[in-house]
């Protein structure tokens, strides 16, 4: 069952992924202006985060099997409909329905794994995870940029949609079998914790901190790196190289036995690590003059992501219950969805030099891992 969760947040991320390198110049084939553009693009990023508060909720008062099957239907069939965008406004309406529906998913599947797996497994599982949304991220936009050249945008979304609509199906039949304990309705209802005790949670607001700076920075690495690359005198190759590098080394974080430290050391202390290196990444990338140090800052912003990520998941998972862990879950990676498009746009209004940019990005990720060690009184789970 987890190998087939860990397929569905592979596609999910695909999805995600395969979309960044071709929304944008579909939209101005459609007849975008500059503006239409820019809010295609960030338009899936909006109904996402609703997506995924709504996903979360649902999934502890529903369970997680319905929220998922519906989930990929919906997502398919969104999918689909780039196939029939006609003009620029039509095009908002499908990304507005595609986020919207695709944020049902994560949630949900990471909420299944969550729950079905052991204590003290719970940091090699979500490194595990990791990995698959590690490779997501490096294959999904060389697929999406070769296949968009070759044939063209709405058959990347097709593609993925199939495999959507597989997904759903085998989820009909496979995850059906499969039973997560849950408490009766009423006991549930009863003791459900309101939305501000996730905020009043230290160790949540840790790490619902973390998933939104995790995205800041990954906006600021997708929106600054390639013109770095370019005022030093390279091409667009380099970007995408150096962007391949972070992700093959995050995924070896992932995948090799030095995933053994997500349940050997405490979450807090590995997320200060991991955003302690993304924000030195940063300001690595500030000071490069070649492309021998821009290889040693995303090696070492990989190094960062592999230990955030899992460690994120982790520190959620010790922070909650079972009975709300998909609501914990749903805010979670709507703030995912926030960070995605707010660092771009932060950095975009300040109107910061590359230079400054940069290093106003590493100081803001080095001041919270200063934030997530500082003591505390012991949180008690959700």
């Amino acid at each position: 069952m987890k190998l087939f969760i860990y397929a569905i947040i592979f596609f999910s991320f695909f999805d995600l992924f395969t979309q960044l390198p071709v929304i944008s110049t579909f939209a101005d084939s459609l007849g975008a202006t500059s503006f239409l553009t820019g809010l295609a693009v960030g338009m899936y990023s909006l109904s996402n985060t609703f997506g995924n508060i709504v996903s979360g909720i649902l999934t502890d008062k529903k369970g997680p099997f319905r929220i998922l099957v519906v989930g990929l239907f919906t997502t398919s069939i969104a999918l689909f409909l780039y196939n029939v965008a006609s003009g620029p406004y039509v095009l908002l309406v499908i990304r507005f329905v595609h986020g919207l529906v695709a944020g049902f998913i994560v949630p949900a599947a990471f909420t299944y794994l969550a729950n079905d797996t052991a204590n003290e497994k719970r940091g090699k599982n979500s490194a595990i995870s990791g990995a698959f949304v590690g490779i997501a991220a490096i294959t999904g936009p060389a697929f999406s940029g070769i296949l968009a050249n070759r044939i063209s945008v709405p058959f990347v979304f097709t593609i993925t949609a199939v495999a959507m609509l597989i997904l759903a199906i085998i989820a009909l039949v496979v995850l059906r079998q499969t039973t997560i304990t849950r408490p009766k309705k009423d006991t549930l209802t009863k003791n459900e914790p309101p939305i501000r005790a996730f905020f009043k949670n230290r160790n949540t607001v840790k790490a619902f901190s973390g998933a939104f700076f995790l995205m800041f920075s990954q906006g600021v690495i997708a929106y600054l790196l390639p013109l770095q690359a370019q005022t030093l005198g390279y091409d667009s190759r380099l970007a995408g190289t150096l962007l391949s590098t972070f992700g093959i080394v995050a995924v070896l974080v992932f995948i090799t036995p030095v995933n053994r430290i997500f349940d050997r050391v405490a979450p807090l202390i590995t997320v200060a690590i991991g955003i302690a290196c993304m924000g030195v990444s940063q300001i690595l990338i500030s000071q490069a003059n070649d492309q021998g140090l821009l290889y040693v800052a995303m090696i070492v912003y990989g190094i960062g992501f592999g230990l955030l990520f899992p460690s994120l998941n982790s520190l959620l998972i010790d922070s909650t219950t079972p009975e709300v862990r998909g609501k914990a879950y749903g805010y979670f990676y709507a703030f995912f969805s926030i960070g995605v498009v707010a660092g771009s746009i932060t950095l975009g209004i300040l109107d910061l030099s590359l230079t400054g940019s940069f290093i106003l990005t590493g100081i803001i990720l080095l001041s919270f891992a200063f934030y997530t060690i500082m003591p505390t009184k012991k949180s008690v789970s959700v």
